[in-house]
């Protein structure tokens, strides 16, 4: 199992630790690992799935136990009635938390509500006796001028993140401060959810957290072609009206994008140490 880790404003590293034989996600369309490359079954692979195979090539062990319980548009109260649960089940040595985006990208949003979910459900994690791993989000500001509405939202909810990981032992990814995941190569054509790129240096990012990565993820790529103004309000229009028109639809008639999905690993499966190469880095 993995012991208590200390919390800093950058990533936080667990030290004296023993390996993790059982890793469980919990969240929304983050976790769940949306916009990345399909695995075999037909579900996205995420930033998840590669820490599992991480895990077994970085910890030198035979096998790891992995399910993945986030499911796209969840709430953070969802994540705490429905998820939360269901991992303190399995019993995971690692649980990493990724949620609260949804919330704070609604009409109303209450602080003081999502962060008193994320509270509980790390309190119930961590008594059941799990590691627990939390995401502090970068400022959306800086690369979105839709996405910027909600960047007070979302600086208060990195506080209150890292608040609660002080309190109970948590190890934090903090993505505040990092410019690299102001680069568009990041992010898919929806502009909200990562990229196979973006979801490989999350991958990075986590293990570096745990102490079993360096710091290379952090490193700012090279500067990409800027496209002309026309280009640019030509890519705008399109951005609206594939992603953003159906998005605010959605919120009118209150429908949910995880309306009929499941949770793609809602039971463990075992991740091998033949399956756990990854390319390197860009």
């Amino acid at each position: 199992m993995l012991t208590e880790g200390t919390v800093g404003h950058d990533v936080a590293v667990i030290a004296d630790r023993e390996p993790c034989a059982r890793f469980v996600a919990v969240g929304d369309s983050f976790s769940e690992g949306l916009n990345d490359e399909i695995r075999g079954d037909g579900r996205y692979r995420g930033w998840a799935d590669r820490v599992a195979e991480l895990l077994v090539a970085r910890q030198n062990i035979e096998q790891l136990s992995y399910a993945n319980l986030a499911i796209r548009g969840r709430l953070m109260r969802q994540i705490r009635d429905e998820q939360v649960p269901q991992a303190q089940a399995l019993k995971p040595d690692l649980v990493t938390v990724g949620a609260g985006v949804n919330d704070a990208l609604r009409r109303t949003f209450s602080l003081d509500v999502v962060c008193t979910d994320l509270e509980n459900s790390v309190r119930d994690l961590t008594v059941a006796g799990s590691h627990v791993l939390l995401f502090a989000y970068g400022d959306p500001s800086r690369r979105s001028k839709a996405l910027g509405r909600v960047a007070d939202r979302m600086r208060a909810y990195r506080t209150a993140t890292l608040d609660i990981a002080a309190a109970y032992g948590c190890t934090v990814v903090d993505f505040w401060g990092i410019a690299l995941y102001d680069d568009t190569r990041l992010w898919s054509a929806d502009r909200l959810h990562l990229s196979p790129l973006g979801h490989r240096l999350t991958a990075e990012a986590v293990m570096d957290a745990l102490g079993l990565g360096g710091e290379a993820w952090r490193s700012p790529m090279s500067d990409p072609p800027r496209p002309g103004w026309s280009r640019r309000r030509g890519s705008d229009a399109a951005w609206f009206l594939a992603h953003a028109g159906p998005w605010i639809t959605r919120r009118i008639r209150g429908v949910s994008s995880g309306a009929g999905v499941v949770a793609k690993d809602p039971t463990y499966r075992t991740v091998h140490k033949a399956g756990a190469s990854l390319p390197p880095l860009p």
